[in-house]
C-alpha cells in the first residue's frame, strides 16, 4: 500500500504525489482528497471515496491511499506501506507566518481532549515554543487564550484558514483578543512569533 500526501490545498502535489497517483490502478481518499488529486488520476484508475476507515488497513498491498496534508501529521501514514509526505498546514502556516519550524511544538486537538490540549500548548509556550494546533470546529481560539491568561501567559494568536484556497484567511489577534475562524477547516497558531 502507498499512502500519498496531496497537500493542505489544491495545487500542492509533490512530483512524488504526482508520480504514485498516475501509476495507480486503485485509489481511496476522502471527497477532498480525491478532488485534489483529480487532475492525475487516470482514466482507467478506480476511485473509492473513504466510508470505513477501519477496513483501510485490509486493503491490497497495490492500492493507494490519498491523505491531505501530509500522512504523517494527524493523518494516515499509521496504515504504513510507503508513505509519500505532502505539503502540510503545518509547514505552509510556518511558512506563511514566518516561524521557523524548530521554535515550534504541535498539539493534536482534532477530535481530540481540548482540556489536554489546552495544556499542551500551556507547557509548550512556557517552553518558548510557538504552539501549532491542529483544531477541529469545536476547538474555541477563546478558551485556550482565556487559559492562558489565567497563567499569566501572554501572547500573539493566529487562526490560519483554508490554506493554500483562493479564500485562505490569515487572522492574528492575542490572548486579550483571539481571531474567531470563519471556517471549520483551520489551524491556531500562539506563541511569540
Amino acid at each position: 500500500m502507498k499512502v500519498v500526501g496531496v497537500g493542505c490545498g489544491p495545487g500542492m502535489l509533490t512530483e512524488a504525489a504526482i508520480a504514485a497517483i498516475r501509476d495507480a490502478k486503485e485509489i481511496y481518499g476522502s471527497e477532498r482528497a480525491i478532488e485534489r488529486a483529480a487532475g492525475q488520476i487516470p482514466a482507467c484508475c478506480s476511485v473509492h471515496v473513504i466510508t470505513d476507515y477501519k477496513a483501510l488497513r485490509d486493503l491490497p498491498e497495490t492500492a493507494v491511499v490519498l491523505s491531505t496534508g501530509d500522512p504523517m501529521l494527524a493523518g494516515l501514514g499509521y496504515l504504513g506501506g510507503d508513505v509519500i509526505s505532502g505539503i502540510s498546514s503545518y509547514q505552509y502556516a510556518c511558512a506563511k507566518l514566518h516561524i521557523p519550524l524548530t521554535k515550534t511544538a504541535i498539539v493534536n486537538a482534532h477530535a481530540k481532549d481540548h482540556e489536554q490540549a489546552i495544556l499542551d500548548i500551556i507547557f509548550e509556550i512556557r517552553r518558548g515554543r510557538t504552539a501549532f494546533v491542529i483544531a477541529d470546529p469545536a476547538f474555541v481560539p477563546s478558551i485556550p487564550a482565556e487559559a492562558l491568561k489565567a497563567h499569566s501567559l501572554q501572547c500573539r494568536i493566529a487562526i490560519c484558514e483554508r490554506l493554500g484556497y483562493p479564500d485562505e484567511r490569515i487572522a492574528i489577534g492575542d490572548t486579550d483578543t483571539p481571531p474567531v475562524p470563519g471556517s471549520d477547516l483551520f489551524v491556531l497558531m500562539a506563541g511569540d512569533f
